[in-house]
């Protein structure tokens, strides 16, 4: 089964970047960053994912993992210094 991320990155992408993270909804944030929302199935996937943004000079900003049912909004996890906490203590 596929789980939902967020990946928030620094840049704002326009429509054109939409080709790149195909299968991914891109929606812009108030700070400038943007946010990609999709379904990934493994964490190949996930990996393959933060690669393409490092291949294409992006600053990723967070990733986290999202309740699909939740329509891809982050009330599951939250996002944290790039990656989502498994259920340990925040500290």
């Amino acid at each position: 089964m596929a789980d939902v991320y967020e990946i928030r990155l620094k840049e704002y992408l326009d429509h054109r970047w939409s080709s790149r993270f195909e299968g991914f909804a891109l929606s812009h944030q108030t700070d400038g960053s943007t946010l990609l929302v999709g379904s990934i199935p493994d964490q190949a996937a996930l990996h393959g994912v933060l690669i393409k943004v490092r291949d294409l000079g992006l600053t990723l900003v967070a990733v986290g993992r999202a309740e699909p049912e939740q329509g891809g909004g982050k009330n599951g996890e939250e996002m944290l210094g790039g990656v989502s906490p498994r259920g340990g203590s925040s500290g």
